[in-house]
């Protein structure tokens, strides 16, 4: 057994060995040659420029499909919004200023809703060191903003069941914003200068508090895995040349705290993973495109009382699909 293990490892070690031999051979003066009409590809972009001052209008829709571990799909919602951005060179406020058109929610194939609450909404974006604003909330989106919404067909929304909208504008920033523009201190766009290049991000093993409102409570997180940037190559947009940055999370935790009743707490903890690309426009450095999948597994445990459900752990895995667009403003205004 002893000899089979020493011949095991032996041929590990050569195959590793072979590989960094080989490694290095395409790195050396052998390598294969960049086609001469493609030279550009090898060498050194600057992702993290200047924007251009111009006004921008964007649509951003995610897609939560709710799956049985028997594989069965048994629900789905579609979150989708409008904004406005007017960016803080032309805004004269000192940051970026957004605002929404509309936001909408469809449950399943039905008829999507809109939140009234939502249009017309303005807010000013400026990314901190931190992360946080002066109330420690994340990336400066207002708590108060998503507390009391209704949908358009005169249902209430819940703190929990307007979480995820309240998370639309988290997603749209952290693409847009923190992974997409420059990091003080290094680990973030800026150091992404050659194709194939990979950066672990500033952001790796944050913690950003997810609580919202009476309904989430203080204590709720989401820790992050060792997030890394990649500079996968270049793509058209709409036509026009964009760096293509990939991002993954690496496995991430969560947890959420609910409050049920005096003294009681609904608490949800699990695992997640998410991915996906951020097109870069290479003349604006404005974002054109934003992928995401993200893959959640989590266990809700119910506190102990007298109703037939109490003590139970109800599993559940779900899926989000993201994309985001920079429009036209004809699409954005139909």
């Amino acid at each position: 057994m002893q000899r089979f293990l020493d011949r095991k490892m032996t041929r590990m070690a050569l195959v590793l060995a072979g590989a960094a031999l080989t490694a290095t051979a395409l790195a050396g003066p052998g390598a294969p040659k960049i086609p001469k009409g493609l030279a550009g590809l090898g060498g050194r972009f600057d992702l993290a420029g200047e924007r251009k001052a111009e006004v921008l209008y964007f649509i951003q829709e995610t897609r939560f499909v709710h799956l049985g571990f028997d594989g069965e799909r048994t629900g789905m919602e579609t979150y989708a919004f409008k904004v406005r951005c007017v960016p803080a060179a032309l805004s004269g406020k000192g940051g970026d200023e957004y605002t929404v058109r509309e936001f909408s929610i469809r449950a399943g194939e039905g008829e999507a809703e809109t939140i009234p609450e939502l249009a017309g909404w303005s807010y000013v974006f400026k990314l901190t060191d931190s992360g946080r604003d002066e109330k420690g909330q994340v990336l400066g989106i207002p708590h108060a903003r998503f507390e009391g919404l209704t949908t358009s067909g005169g249902a209430k929304l819940s703190t929990v069941a307007g979480y995820p909208i309240y998370n639309s504008f988290i997603d749209f920033h952290s693409f847009n914003d923190v992974f997409a523009r420059p990091v003080m201190g290094g680990g973030g766009i800026q150091d992404l200068r050659t194709i194939g290049q990979v950066v672990r991000h500033a952001s790796a093993f944050s913690e950003p508090p997810v609580n919202l409102g009476e309904g989430i409570k203080a204590g709720s997180v989401f820790r992050n895995g060792d997030i890394k940037l990649v500079f996968k190559g270049i793509g058209l947009v709409d036509g026009a040349a964009c760096a293509v940055v990939g991002y993954d999370s690496g496995e991430s935790t969560l947890k959420m705290i609910m409050p049920m009743g005096a003294e009681k707490e609904i608490v949800t903890e699990g695992g997640s993973e998410y991915l996906g690309d951020i097109h870069i426009d290479l003349a604006t450095r404005w974002v054109r495109k934003v992928t995401l999948d993200e893959f959640v597994v989590t266990e809700t445990r119910l506190p102990a009382t007298g109703s037939p459900a109490a003590g139970q752990k109800i599993p559940s895995y779900t899926v989000r699909h993201l994309l985001t667009r920079l429009v036209s403003r004809e699409e954005f205004e139909r």
